[in-house]
């Protein structure tokens, strides 16, 4: 493999077909492409500008930061950097934006919320990150919670963690005085489009490119996902996977036997979308599921994936109102 964005690009399509058989070997192969591409992007920063003129951290966010890649993904991404100025601000917007071209380059499609280091929103000093973390958690509009769950799924890819753990501990110390902010995590995704009808039916896409598909990321994936994060939010618990904050919270006694069941649903959620990947063109395929061609069985067992999914936010909700109100 060379040093190019373009060879880079070229090694990963050709060895991504080596890991399409389980979800965690395909997230471990993102995780080098990325990391190859930071360092390429590093290195032709330096080369202009000198070594970086603080410590810092790169993290991914998204599906990236919760190990949850599909085949394709698009990008989420941010800088944070410990020392506050001019010439820092400077430098890393520049190592951001290297970084975002040369990752688009290598086959991950610009984020179109613009979540990437090359946007000086996700591109800031430790007290920057602080003084709008504050600001999101303050603010009751919709986008800064969005804001706040994006960067609550944050995993530190290059430089020092102990910057990201600071800010994360930042919104747990605030969560902790300020049970309202669960609340608000609540009630920005409590609207679930139903997915299983009356009769057992599920609810697929009834015209366009979709058709005859179910959308996969928005009735199954989020209903587990986002559930799980407001209750690693609520318990302090750092991982940013779903699969490590659901086993973090099994540890706790009170949701042992709760979260087993669903743990078993969202892995199984993960297989179906790997069986699924043969057939992605593009970075929309991902997120749609041909239900016309799965067997009576597949059917069944997608059909208590997605009932399960809505039990667990219906449980997580209850467990949020009772402590906001009590």
């Amino acid at each position: 493999m060379g040093d190019s964005y373009g060879s880079i690009r070229e090694w990963r399509e050709k060895e991504i077909q080596n890991h399409m058989s389980d979800a965690h070997s395909l997230n471990v192969f993102h995780d080098r492409v990325m990391r190859t591409v930071f360092e390429r992007s590093l290195q032709i920063v330096k080369e202009e500008k000198g070594d970086p003129p603080s410590p810092y951290a790169w993290f991914v966010m998204g599906s990236a930061g919760r190990f949850e890649q599909g085949a394709v993904s698009d990008q989420d991404h941010g800088m944070v950097y410990e020392k506050s100025g001019a010439a820092e601000e400077e430098y890393f917007l520049a190592l951001g934006k290297e970084l975002s071209d040369g990752l688009h380059a290598a086959g991950y499609p610009y984020c179109e919320g613009k979540v990437m280091s090359s946007n000086p929103l996700w591109c800031k000093s430790a007290e920057g990150y602080e003084g709008q973390l504050d600001k999101w958690m303050e603010d009751v509009s919709f986008e800064s919670m969005r804001y706040l769950q994006i960067f609550i799924d944050a995993r530190t890819m290059a430089g020092d963690d102990k910057l990201l753990v600071r800010l994360k501990r930042r919104v747990d110390n605030h969560q902790k005085k300020t049970p309202k902010l669960l609340q608000r995590f609540l009630d920005t995704i409590m609207h679930i489009k139903p997915s299983v009808g009356p009769l057992g039916q599920i609810f697929t896409e009834s015209s366009g490119h979709y058709q005859g598909c179910l959308n996969i990321k928005q009735a199954a994936f989020l209903p587990y996902v986002n559930a799980v994060r407001i209750l690693a939010i609520k318990e302090g618990i750092m991982e940013s996977s779903t699969l490590e904050r659901i086993n973090s919270l099994s540890r706790q006694g009170e949701y042992k036997n709760e979260l087993e069941i669903y743990k078993d649903s969202f892995l199984r959620l993960l297989q179906f979308r790997m069986s699924n990947l043969k057939r992605i063109k593009e970075y929309d395929d991902v997120h749609y599921l041909p239900v016309q061609d799965l067997t009576r069985a597949e059917k069944k067992e997608l059909k208590t994936i997605l009932k399960n999914g809505k039990k667990l936010h219906h449980y997580v909700q209850v467990i949020i109102e009772k402590g906001v109100h009590s």
